[in-house]
């Protein structure tokens, strides 16, 4: 008890004394200016305190403040000071970010104030350490993602929506019932992503079951740790953290329930191994016939269901509501959909099939358009190891995090022109879309949702299988129609999402709502 008052006093005068000084500064310093047009390259800071006052006063709008204050940026890279937290880069300028993701990779690794973030949940996962031990996991990693185990990954994505999605939509059109569209894709690619990663099937996809513990509890972490990054005083979250409070309480229990989850399906694997019941071929397996200790296997595997579960069904959702105000979009992926899978006699649609999936270009332009005005993801932070200069003049110190901002890059009219905020797929093709149309070559630094360089997403090709085939076999057989016709807000997390849910109904298509009819998908 005397370590706990010893501790709260000596962190409590200090604290009082900022905050203090703080609410002295929020109420009689000037405004901040970035609600000018100045051509300064960082929100303006106090001594001390740095940007903590316009930073606190955007807390509810940091996504449009940092993209406004990039845009009026002469170079589109902004620099930021918080209490308590290292000097802060900001770009969303391509020639920056190829510097940081390639030209000078080894000088900006994921860094300790990143992991430290994270580590609680991701541990030593692939999306939370560097040098030997990120670059082992991505060697086994890739392995993956062969074009033997993409068509694998095809079948199984087939099977989980033709079993489960469809009938839970139908059921859906049937009863006229309100589904939450968004709830439904993520509940979907968890099932996907466990089936290829732990060989379990946990069965989100049933309504009419509670959700798995495992779900709540990834989601709850995932968004608190989140939250970490985004303290408008950074030591904060340490600090509860170490009393065991409020947020940093709820993150530890959650994390736990995570954690006590993957491992009981990781000794039921082995458990299996013992008896030689093992069958799968699922990652898991492969992971444990490698030889990793446990806690490395559940750190692996905790990483793998992140990106496979949260980046594509956000894509996918963002997709349908720009979808649902773009209706001659919808039309001209339904006429590439039956170009490529139509058969020679009839209406009625062949096979989905890992060839014919690729080849959905438009489909493609369309969830490029989606990712790029609302990105999964929305920035990255590196840490400079040494000082550096980048491109455009801006000079890096010894231990500043360099962050690259893919929202505010969709939102630049120097990089999309001065129709960046509109929906146009088209901006993806040389020449407007026809049928067969190529997709033109796009700069990975220009649109860095991937990442780009040595850290380039590995899962890029089986993310966009996995989505044309959810997308073109959905479209195909239900109209998405939007509950509120109200501009959904983006909420930037580990993984961004639509607050509140995507509230939908569905109903079925007939042969006058369609150039598709006489359906039937195998």
């Amino acid at each position: 008890m005397s370590i706990f008052f010893a501790l709260l006093i000596s962190l409590g005068f200090p604290l009082l004394f900022l905050f203090s000084l703080f609410i002295f500064q929020l109420h009689y310093c000037t405004k901040p200016k970035y609600l000018s047009s100045s051509s300064t390259n960082e929100p303006p800071s106090y001594p001390i305190i740095g940007c903590l006052i316009s930073f606190y006063q955007n807390r509810y709008r940091l996504l449009h403040w940092y993209t406004q204050l990039l845009s009026n940026s002469p170079t589109q890279t902004i620099t930021v000071r918080r209490l308590g937290a290292r000097r802060t880069i900001v770009t969303a300028n391509p020639t920056n970010i190829e510097h940081i993701l390639k030209t000078n990779f080894n000088n900006y690794p994921k860094g300790k104030p990143f992991t430290e973030i994270l580590g609680d949940f991701l541990g030593r996962g692939i999306f939370n350490v560097d040098g030997e031990l990120w670059s082992a996991q991505r060697k086994f990693a890739s392995h993956e993602f062969s074009t033997r185990s993409l068509k694998e990954f095809t079948v199984k994505t087939l099977e989980e929506v033709q079993h489960r999605l469809i009938p839970l939509l139908e059921s859906a059109s049937n009863s006229n019932q309100v589904v939450d569209l968004q709830d439904v894709l993520k509940r979907f690619t968890f099932d996907a992503v466990c089936k290829v990663s732990l060989g379990t099937n946990p069965c989100s996809l049933d309504l009419s079951q509670p959700l798995p513990p495992l779900v709540e509890a990834f989601d709850r972490a995932a968004q608190i740790s989140a939250m970490r990054a985004a303290a408008p005083v950074f030591l904060w979250w340490k600090i509860k953290r170490v009393l065991n409070l409020g947020s940093e309480k709820s993150l530890k229990e959650a994390v736990r329930v995570v954690h006590d989850s993957v491992m009981e399906i990781i000794r039921n694997k082995k458990g299996n191994f013992k008896s030689n019941q093992i069958v799968e071929t699922d990652f898991l397996t492969r992971l444990l016939v490698a030889g990793y200790d446990d806690q490395m296997v559940r750190d692996m595997l905790i990483s793998f269901i992140m990106a496979g579960r949260d980046t594509t069904s956000s894509a996918m959702t963002w997709l349908f509501w720009l979808l649902s105000k773009h209706p001659s979009k919808e039309e001209m992926i339904m006429s590439e959909v039956k170009a490529v899978f139509g058969r020679e006699s009839g209406d009625e649609l062949r096979a989905f099939d890992y060839e014919g999936l690729k080849k959905l270009s438009f489909l493609k332009a369309c969830l490029y358009e989606s990712m790029r005005l609302y990105p999964p993801v929305v920035w990255d932070s590196k840490h400079a190891v040494a000082g550096d200069v980048l491109p455009d003049g801006t000079v890096i110190g010894r231990g500043d995090r360099v962050t690259y901002f893919p929202y505010g890059m969709g939102r630049m009219e120097e990089l999309w022109g001065k129709d960046c905020h509109e929906f146009k797929p088209d901006r993806w093709f040389d020449e407007p879309w026809k049928d067969d149309g190529v997709l033109k070559n796009v700069s990975p630094y220009k649109f860095a949702v991937f990442q780009a360089g040595p850290r380039v997403c590995l899962g890029k090709e089986m993310a966009f299988i996995q989505m044309n085939y959810v997308v073109a076999t959905i479209l195909s057989r239900f109209k998405i129609r939007p509950v509120c016709t109200e501009q959904p807000v983006f909420v930037p997390v580990l993984t961004a999402h639509m607050a509140g849910g995507f509230k939908v109904r569905v109903q079925k298509k007939t042969d006058s709502d369609s150039p598709i009819h006489g359906r039937r998908m195998e």
